[in-house]
C-alpha cells in the first residue's frame, strides 16, 4: 500500500468514525437528541478526531524519521572503504543506491557493494511501509473504538472537540511565529557575516555598488565595491512611481465604487479590478519589458529626450499599474466602513454628494486610507520580476526616472542565482539587502497597522 492509499484510507476511516460517533450519541440518548450534552455532530468529530488525528500524525512523523533510519541502516552495511568516504562521496554513492534501488538513472558502473546496498535499501523501504500502514490503521482502528465507547448523554463532546480545534489553532500560529523569527534570525547570523568583513557605514552610504570579486588580487575593484545607496534610491525612484500611479487611480476608483456606481456595476467593476491583482507579476514584466518599455523609448525620440530602453518610468508605471487593485479594494472597504449616519446628516444640512464624500466621508476613512497607501508602499517596495525585465541591474545613482536603475530585491536575486558558495562578501550581501529591506518593510507595515487600529478605535 503506498503512502497515498494510506493516507486515503485513514481518511476514509476518519468519515466513517464520523458517523459511527454520531449514531452512537443518538443511539444512547434514545432517540431524543434533547437529553445530549452536545449536538449529535459534536459526538462524530470526536470519534473522527481519535480515528484520524493519531494515525495521520504517526505517518508524518514516521515519513520525517524513516528516511534517516534507513540511510543509518544503509550506511551501516556498505563495506569500510565507503563508509570512511568524506560526506560529499558518500551523498553521491548513496544517491545512485537510492536511484538504483528505484529504477532510476546511475551515474558510472555499478560494483557488487553497491547493487547490495540497493537491495537492501528496497527492502527496508519495504518493511517500513508496511510496519507504518499497520501501525497507522491499529492505531486508527484503536482510536475509533477507544473514542466510541465514551460517547453518552452526558459526555461534554463539545467542549472536548473545540479544545482541539483551539490547540490546533496555536499550533498553526506557533508554526508562523517560528517560521518568521527563523527568517529574522538567518538573515541577523548571514548579514552579521558580511558586516564582518565590510563596513556597515560604507555599506549604507556608500555610493558604488560593484559586488563582483576579482579571480587575481591584481584586477580593479579585486575587494568588491559595497555602496548600497544607489540600490536604495532605485528602490525609491521606482516605489515614488509606481505610487504616483496606483495612489490616485486606485482611491479614485474606490470612491467610484462605494459611493456612485450603482450595485450592479459595482457587481461587475470591482470584480474585473480586482483580476489585475491575479496577472503574475511575470506578465507584468513582459507587458513592461516589451510594451511599455519601448512606447517611452519611441516617443522620447519623437519629443527629442533619450530614454533608456529599461527606464525606471517604464518599471515604474507598470508597477503601479499591478498596484491598482490593492490600493482600490483596501480603500473601498475602508470607505464603505464609514457609518452611514455621517452620510445622512450631511445630506440633511444641505451637502451635495460631492461635498459629502470631499468633506465627511474621505476625513473620516483618511487614517485607514493611508494604512493601506503604507501597505501598498511595502508591496512596491518588495516587487521583483517586474524591475528585473524593465528596468534592468544596472546599479546608477540616478534620480532621472528616464535612466536605467535597479533595486533592493533584483540585487538580491542577481547575488543568490546559480550555485554560489556562501563564505564570500559577495553572496552574504544578499542577506544584508535583505535585512535592510525587511526592516524598512517592517516599519511600514508598523506605521500602517498603527494608523488602522486608530482608526477602528474610532468608527467602530
Amino acid at each position: 500500500m503506498s503512502v497515498t492509499i494510506l493516507i486515503a484510507t485513514l481518511l476514509v476511516l476518519t468519515a466513517i468514525g464520523f458517523w459511527l460517533g454520531r449514531a452512537r450519541a443518538v443511539a444512547t440518548a434514545s432517540g431524543g437528541a434533547g437529553r445530549l450534552n452536545s449536538l449529535p455532530g459534536y459526538y462524530g468529530y470526536y470519534v473522527a478526531i481519535w480515528c484520524g488525528l493519531p494515525a495521520l500524525l504517526l505517518v508524518l512523523l514516521w515519513l520525517a524519521i524513516e528516511p534517516q533510519v534507513i540511510r543509518a541502516l544503509v550506511v551501516h552495511s556498505l563495506p569500510a572503504s565507503a563508509r570512511d568516504l568524506d560526506p560529499a562521496r558518500l551523498g553521491l554513492l548513496l544517491n545512485d543506491v537510492r536511484n538504483l534501488a528505484t529504477g532510476g538513472f546511475v551515474a558510472g558502473s555499478v560494483d557488487a557493494g553497491v547493487q547490495a546496498a540497493a537491495e537492501r535499501y528496497a527492502l527496508l523501504k519495504a518493511i517500513g511501509l508496511a510496519a507504518m500502514t499497520v501501525a497507522a490503521l491499529a492505531l486508527a482502528i484503536a482510536g475509533l473504538t477507544y473514542a466510541r465507547r465514551r460517547i453518552r448523554p452526558d459526555f461534554r463532546a463539545r467542549a472536548r472537540v473545540e479544545a482541539t480545534v483551539r490547540i490546533a489553532l496555536i499550533a498553526c500560529s506557533a508554526v508562523a511565529i517560528i517560521t518568521t523569527v527563523g527568517i529574522v534570525l538567518s538573515l541577523i547570523f548571514e548579514a552579521g557575516r558580511f558586516f564582518a568583513r565590510i563596513s556597515p557605514i560604507e555599506f549604507l552610504l556608500g555610493l558604488e555598488w560593484s559586488p563582483q570579486i576579482a579571480l587575481r588580487a591584481d584586477q580593479v575593484g579585486a575587494a568588491g565595491l559595497f555602496g548600497a545607496v544607489p540600490l536604495f534610491v532605485g528602490t525609491l525612484l521606482i516605489s515614488v512611481i509606481a505610487m504616483c500611479v496606483a495612489m490616485p487611480v486606485g482611491l479614485l476608483a474606490a470612491i467610484y465604487t462605494a459611493e456612485y456606481a450603482h450595485p450592479r456595476a459595482r457587481a461587475i467593476i470591482k470584480p474585473i479590478l480586482e483580476i489585475l491583482a491575479g496577472v503574475p507579476t511575470v506578465v507584468y514584466g513582459f507587458f513592461a519589458a516589451l510594451t511599455v518599455a519601448p512606447f517611452f523609448r519611441n516617443l522620447g525620440e519623437g519629443v527629442g529626450l533619450q530614454i533608456s530602453s529599461e527606464s525606471a518610468l517604464a518599471a515604474g508605471i507598470v508597477m503601479g499599474v499591478m498596484i491598482i487593485p490593492f490600493v482600490s479594494s483596501l480603500s473601498d472597504d475602508i470607505i464603505t466602513a464609514v457609518p452611514q449616519s455621517m452620510r445622512e446628516g450631511s445630506y440633511g444640512l444641505g451637502g451635495t454628494q460631492s461635498e459629502t464624500i470631499r468633506k465627511v466621508i474621505l476625513p473620516a476613512a483618511l487614517p485607514g486610507i493611508v494604512g493601506g497607501f503604507l501597505l501598498a508602499i511595502s508591496r512596491a517596495i518588495g516587487e521583483t520580476m517586474i524591475v528585473v525585465m524593465a528596468a534592468g541591474l544596472a546599479a546608477n545613482l540616478t534620480a532621472n526616472p528616464l535612466d536605467a536603475v535597479t533595486t533592493v530585491t533584483v540585487q538580491v536575486v542577481t547575488l543568490l542565482v546559480g550555485d554560489q558558495e556562501f563564505d564570500s562578501p559577495k553572496t552574504l550581501a544578499a542577506f544584508a539587502l535583505g535585512l535592510v529591506l525587511f526592516c524598512v518593510t517592517l516599519v511600514l507595515n508598523v506605521i500602517a497597522l498603527h494608523v488602522v487600529n486608530r482608526y477602528r478605535e474610532q468608527y467602530e
